[in-house]
């Protein structure tokens, strides 16, 4: 197959398109109709890619979008919200792995994200590390999973007093109101590298289908409340178990939100929850304070790393004037990006005092080489360039260019950890 018999466009069958997301992930096969299980997605984002001869009841490859906003670095160190594709739900039906159906279909997304009139970056969470940089994304924030155990300590002096203020209430996920509560406290508290999603994307978190609840606790949430106003939330499940006739029950954790002092007070609630003897936290940054709460890594019971947020600079001038930058630097980049070809090429990237700065096409002679996914990996302050520079995945043609760059891109805290999408 060459790529060029490949057509992506809208997906006009949601039983087509369901069909073939349940061939791509193999789990269970939910008895809801197609647009049910689909709740959150928008039809408009919803795409597929089609050969002639291909199954009529799958498509041979599928993608959608979700609206976002992503929290990037911002004047005084306020993180700004601009838009960002979320790009999610892709999946190559097995028949036609290895045929170009997946450039094709991030070809078809770069080139939509780039004719969209504001957004000029797409993100995701990818299934498999070694995909997307292949198409430029870069990963750009890292994610902790941390387990607690029950009763543990979490020592913030400085925070007691606003923490006794935060009172704490018990819901559940598919409760009416809780999915527009949740978006408005993760807009309230978006720190860098968060994203937000449109209200159908809480709408989806609420929605839960009865085979993916079979001997499962419904997810609970926890509101945390100040002066009678949601300020944070963390979502929640958990899991009986005994061990020698002793309750030792998994608290599972999808995310907690809000600011310190809120999030420090659901913390301590969560870790005193009867019957539990483990509380698993997902979607924790490296810079959270809980580390530092708890007294350090070895403080807790474990911890693991993984990937986070693969952020994709699909306009990369306009992408680089969004955000502020953190020092003055004059840098002529040379940019490989095959995949969004508007992109290709030297620029120069002038940032000032002020933080702002101008991004220009340039034919001065290039001080710093690299490939698009270098900048997505740092575009939030955490991907570190000089790093890359070492790793010999950077190519230096100044002296001091790399680490004068980075110096402006990085930030005081490394990006959060982003939700799922």
């Amino acid at each position: 197959m060459t790529e060029n018999r490949i057509r992506v466009g809208h997906a006009t069958d949601a039983e087509r398109y369901v069909a073939t997301d349940h061939t791509v992930w193999f789990q269970e096969v939910p008895a809801a109709p197609a647009e049910e299980q689909l709740i959150g997605l928008p039809e408009a984002q919803r795409f597929a890619a089609d050969v002639d001869g291909s199954d009529p009841g799958t498509y041979p490859g599928i993608y959608g979008v979700f609206p976002l906003t992503l929290a990037i670095p911002g004047p005084d160190a306020v993180p700004r919200q601009v838009p960002c594709a979320g790009l999610t739900w892709v999946g190559v039906h097995p028949d036609h792995r290895r045929q170009g159906v997946l450039t094709a279909m991030l070809r078809h997304h770069l080139e939509r994200v780039h004719e969209e009139e504001g957004t000029h970056v797409s993100a995701l969470h990818a299934s498999e590390p070694t995909i997307y940089g292949r198409h430029g994304y870069g990963l750009a924030s890292l994610e902790l999973h941390v387990s607690l155990g029950r009763g543990t300590t979490l020592t913030a002096p400085d925070l007691e007093d606003a923490a006794a203020a935060v009172t704490t209430h018990l819901a559940t996920v598919s409760d009416p109101d809780v999915p527009k509560r949740m978006r408005e406290c993760h807009l309230g508290s978006a720190d860098l590298g968060s994203v937000v999603g449109e209200a159908g994307y809480y709408a989806r978190i609420g929605y839960q289908l009865p085979e993916h609840l079979r001997d499962k606790e419904s997810w609970r949430v926890l509101f945390a409340r100040r002066d009678g106003e949601d300020v944070g939330f963390a979502m929640f499940r958990r899991t009986h178990k005994w061990e020698r006739a002793r309750p030792a029950g998994d608290l599972a954790v999808w995310a907690i939100v809000g600011d310190p002092a809120a999030r420090l007070a659901l913390l301590r609630r969560l870790v005193d929850f009867d019957l539990i003897g483990t509380v698993k936290l997902g979607t924790v940054g490296v810079d959270d304070p809980l580390l530092l709460w708890v007294g350090g890594p070895r403080s807790t019971s474990d911890l693991a790393t993984y990937d986070s947020l693969w952020v994709r600079l699909v306009d990369l001038p306009e992408a680089l004037q969004d955000r502020a930058w953190s020092a003055p630097c004059d840098v002529v980049v040379e940019v490989a990006d095959t995949a969004a070809p508007w992109n290709q090429g030297s620029w120069r990237i002038r940032a000032d005092d002020a933080g702002g700065a101008t991004v220009e096409r340039t034919t001065a002679e290039s001080d710093v080489h690299l490939r698009v996914e270098a900048l997505g990996a740092a575009y939030l302050g955490g991907g570190n360039l000089v790093a890359m520079h070492r790793a010999g995945l950077v190519t230096e043609r100044r002296k001091g260019a790399v680490a004068e760059l980075w110096r402006a891109m990085r930030t005081e805290v490394a990006p959060t950890a982003a939700v799922g999408f």
